[in-house]
């Protein structure tokens, strides 16, 4: 995202550009990208006003005059490609001058020409992406970057296992693409957003965790640190000291309370990461013109910082915050937790413009602050009267009339981005290569197979339809307006003695629980753990891993003895057993796949794809021999890894992706369609992932199944993660 004075820029239609005018209400949309765009900026200069977009194969400028006038003319406007094929691209900044841009595209930062496609320096240097980069004004030739590195020092031992994770900004002369400067050790979480202060001649940078260091960038200070700030606990200051006059933040339709003191948290409350999106200078006095009474000394500096929760305005002369906004007290707008933000540099007739994206759902709305009312408000000690107005949200889609609340107005919800490209059909025809018209075909006259696997799409209305009210009134919906779970309400022993509970799984409709035990049995109780419904024993093992089939009926085991096992519900007899000889290692993960289609399975540095039938009737001359058959269909390595230590895949509608973690802190991601590995994370965690969860949904929802599908949660030694599968971020 990217706001310049009354325009704002963001990506529509997946690799589509729009650049909305909001003095004008008039959009101008751009294409020339073929894959998603990941990166915006504006340029310095007001006239030409010129933006930069990337993707992954290729950067274009664009001259919005020159656009807009062949748009009026009926021509279809073009940028200039300045780069190609750099790679997934992070963060673009443009030159004080606008004759260069800088471009964060993985390690390494390129110096491209904004007038044709030049590489004037290539800057390496860092051991992960680069997530920003600003150029230095009153220094020629300098530009400033933060990363993702982690830097290990080899020095002593115990330096590296305090360090492994840690981050550092570096300070590049691009002339000579020489590294003239490198920090020492910030922080342990990844440096996410950075600014530089003209003024006072320093640097701000924030951090995933909601840290916040100033340094300083006069030439006889060495870059030393004058400041760290911790918006949490900056947060709750203000938030005390505002309930302490009786006020409270936002519009009071939610009847959302302060927190009393700092150890008082709401109960069913749950704490979370404050990701530190953007920083950008505030027009604090600018808004305070006409104001007799100002609340801070003229010489004071002031800041936005953008966050996931909201924005906050901190004071740089005493380091405390000015005023607070938070999303999720203003119910006109859409967007509680954003992943990306963007604000204006300098505010028009006293409002400050402001671009979020949501973070779970494809949609990006225009925010209008009145500073001065924002700042008024939280510092008066009288609540705001009826007709001040400094919190407003703009209809949605350029049309619908304003909607205003005290200080603050979103201008719109503009779109509803699609990541979903449709798919091809198949042109080839149906044609005999024999003479003769009624002869059975060896194959040649069928279609080429254009996918791995193909669901069946084929059934008829009235069974669809049935199938899809019979398991809607089974499956059961966790109410969305609840607090999380974090009380327990009920406590059994599910043995006489001491025994580890080494896997849990509910069925699909909630109505059961299956358990692997550490004595070698399977557990099955009802969801309110009032009844034992059943009890499967057979493995010589701890049993690792057990996961039930999509309609409820079955029930797959895997145990540390080298076998797994399918067993039906409704008898104690295994269906399926696939013995020591199928495996040469441990079992430690199996699931159904693909609606019960395939059965999946970890063993070692590899998970196994097997196709089966179950057959539970009995031959009385042969009772002892198993009628269920299953056949090895692949072997998927994963790279690089001495052992998988989790897996997840959906079985409640047709997905081709597998996920893996491997115990060298990887996370890959397998298309089985494809037949191969599509994308790996090195080091996703500090410590080997324990746990992958993905968001399954419904199959039966109003959106595309694949829609659920877009987030997952991976768990490890070091916290809990959550990753977009359309970025791998």
């Amino acid at each position: 995202l990217a706001c310049r004075h009354h325009h704002c820029a963001f990506p529509v239609s997946r690799n589509g550009l729009c650049v909305w005018n909001t003095a004008t209400a008039q959009p101008l949309y751009l294409s020339g990208h073929h894959y998603s765009i990941s990166a915006l900026s504006f340029g310095s200069k007001i006239n030409p006003l010129l933006v930069c977009s990337a993707s992954h194969e290729r950067v274009i400028v664009w001259n919005l005059d020159e656009c807009t006038q062949k748009v009026q003319e009926g021509f279809t406007p073009r940028g200039i490609v300045i780069g190609t094929l750099l790679g997934m691209v992070l963060h673009i900044r443009f030159s004080p001058d606008d004759q260069q841009v800088a471009v964060c595209a993985g390690n390494q930062i390129y110096m491209l020409s904004a007038k044709n496609e030049a590489v004037l320096a290539e800057l390496d240097g860092h051991l992960a992406p680069v997530t920003a980069a600003e150029f230095c004004t009153w220094e020629k030739s300098m530009l400033i970057s933060v990363s993702e590195d982690r830097t290990f020092k080899a020095r002593k031992l115990y330096l590296s296992l305090y360090i492994f994770n840690f981050f550092n900004p570096k300070v590049w002369d691009y002339s000579t693409s020489q590294l003239i400067y490198q920090s020492g050790i910030i922080t342990a979480f990844p440096l996410l957003s950075l600014l530089i202060d003209e003024e006072n001649k320093q640097i701000i940078t924030g951090c995933a965790e909601g840290q916040l260091w100033i340094f300083s960038l006069i030439s006889d200070h060495n870059y030393r640190c004058i400041a760290h700030i911790d918006l949490k606990k900056e947060q709750k200051k203000f938030c005390n000291k505002l309930w302490k006059s009786g006020k409270e933040i936002g519009e009071g339709q939610n009847n959302s309370k302060l927190c009393k003191t700092d150890n008082m948290r709401p109960e069913g409350s749950v704490e979370t990461s404050l990701p530190i999106l953007l920083i950008e200078h505030c027009d604090f006095f600018v808004c305070f013109h006409h104001e007799e009474n100002i609340y801070s000394s003229q010489n004071t500096s002031y800041f936005w910082i953008g966050t996931s929760t909201g924005l906050l305005i901190i004071n740089l002369a005493n380091f405390e915050l000015e005023a607070l906004l938070s999303y999720k007290d203003y119910s006109d707008l859409s967007i509680r937790i954003a992943r990306s933000c963007a604000l204006t540099r300098k505010a028009a007739n006293g409002k400050v413009l402001c671009l979020i994206a949501s973070m779970f759902e494809d949609m990006i709305a225009v925010l209008e602050v009145n500073l001065a009312a924002l700042v008024r408000i939280q510092h008066s000690n009288f609540l705001p009267c009826g007709n001040e107005k400094n919190l407003s949200v703009i209809a949605s889609l350029f049309i619908s009339p304003f909607l205003r609340n005290h200080y603050f107005r979103v201008i719109g919800h503009l779109c509803k981005l699609n990541y979903f490209p449709t798919g091809v059909k198949n042109t080839v025809k149906d044609k005999p290569l024999v003479f003769h018209s009624k002869i059975k075909s060896s194959g040649y006259t069928a279609a080429p197979r254009m996918a791995m696997f193909a669901p069946n799409t084929n059934l008829k209305i009235k069974e669809a339809s049935k199938w899809k009210t019979s398991c809607k009134c089974k499956n059961k919906e966790y109410p969305l307006e609840s607090y999380p779970p974090i009380k327990y309400e009920k406590e059994i022993s599910v043995t006489c003695k001491p025994t580890p509970i080494f896997c849990l799984q509910y069925s699909g409709d909630g109505e059961l629980l299956a358990c692997g035990q550490a004595d070698k049995t399977v557990l099955i109780f009802n969801s309110n753990l009032t009844d034992v419904h059943n009890v499967f024993s057979g493995h010589d093992g701890a049993v690792n891993s057990v996961g039930w089939s999509h309609d409820r009926k079955w029930l797959v085991s895997a145990s540390e003895d080298r076998t797994l096992r399918v067993w039906s519900v409704c008898n104690k007899e295994p269906a399926l057993i696939l013995g020591k000889e199928k495996f040469q290692k441990t079992v430690c993960f199996a699931q159904f796949y693909f609606i019960d289609t395939f059965i999946l399975l970890c063993c070692g540095a590899e998970f196994h794809l097997l196709s089966f039938h179950l057959d539970t009737t009995k031959d009385d001359l042969k009772r002892y021999k198993q009628r269920s058959v299953c056949k090895l269909v692949q072997k998927f390595p994963m790279t690089s890894a001495m052992e998988i230590t989790s897996l997840s895949a959906v079985n409640e509608f047709y997905s081709y992706i597998v996920l893996t973690a491997g115990s060298n802190r990887a996370l890959e991601v397998f298309d089985l369609n494809a037949g191969c590995s599509t994308a790996v994370i090195q080091e996703a965690h500090v410590r080997s992932v324990h746990q992958i969860c993905q968001n399954k949904g419904s199959s039966f929802s109003t959106q595309q199944p694949e829609a659920y599908n877009l987030f997952l949660t991976t768990a490890a030694g070091d916290g809990i993660k959550l990753w977009d599968l359309r970025t791998l971020r």
